[in-house]
């Protein structure tokens, strides 16, 4: 099984970010409605799989963090845009000035609002009305979810946000780093894996799991969903996948 280098990993980057800055708004829009959808399928599958197991709470955490890579697997392999990943694929293009800083932050923008967008979809029309996860036990478990996520402080949840982009971001790193679709499936299961089981969090996840809540009764406000829990886990996200990723490998790497 061939796979790229560390240094060729990056070079590969410069031109993946490029290509993503330059896109318009409309594909970003786009794009990113897709991969917020895909996202809120993982979240939707790990709800199910997950919650069902009540017997034992350590396998019910493994299955639900087992199943949610299945999101971003179509986010990179059947092509989206995702803002976490491209929180570390962007960065070494710009800071080499492949792609400009002004692009970078149009595609962060604009990503996010279709994240955004693609995961409320999912979550009111496909787990809500459907009514998927509306009985016992996912009911409780959807307003738990939501619950949980917004009683953290801004510190914990901006350290927990910073430690799931930088899995997140080496698991897309790790999918650049191989040539077939099997290399990419195993790259990405582990890490994003990792980050679901030890309890971090995701912006775009949370743009579904914490809405299903909400939709599902939990006592979660609007603010607190974007102030109390986005916000810092954005911030987190953005730290974790441009610094501790995008940054430090085009530091280690990309430098003429």
């Amino acid at each position: 099984m061939s796979f790229k280098s560390p240094k060729a990993i990056v070079e590969a980057t410069f031109n993946a970010g490029k290509a993503k800055a330059e896109k318009g708004i409309p594909q970003l829009l786009v794009l990113g409605f897709l991969a917020g959808a895909f996202i809120a399928f993982g979240g939707l599958l790990a709800i199910l799989i997950g919650k069902a197991v009540t017997f034992d709470p350590g396998i019910s955490r493994f299955m639900f963090a087992g199943v949610f890579p299945v999101g971003i697997m179509l986010v990179v392999i059947a092509g989206s845009e995702l803002f976490t990943g491209n929180c570390g694929v962007i960065t070494p293009a710009a800071l080499k000035g492949t792609a400009s800083w002004g692009g970078l932050l149009k595609n962060w923008v604009f990503v996010y609002i279709g994240n955004f967008i693609g995961a409320l979809f999912v979550a009111y029309c496909l787990a809500y009305l459907t009514g998927l996860a509306t009985g016992d036990p996912y009911l409780g478990a959807t307003k738990a979810i939501a619950e949980g996520k917004v009683s953290k402080t801004f510190v914990q949840l901006f350290f927990r946000g910073l430690g799931c982009n930088w899995l997140v971001c080496l698991g897309v790193w790790l999918a650049i780093a191989s040539d077939d679709i099997t290399g990419k499936i195993w790259g990405l299961w582990f890490p994003i894996m990792a980050f679901v089981a030890l309890g971090f969090e995701h912006s775009v996840a949370n743009m579904f799991f914490i809405p299903l809540g909400m939709f599902n009764g939990a006592n979660v406000s609007v603010g607190q969903l974007l102030f109390t829990n986005l916000l810092p886990v954005t911030l987190g996200n953005i730290v974790g996948g441009a610094g501790f990723v995008g940054f430090i490998y085009w530091w280690l790497y990309g430098r003429d």
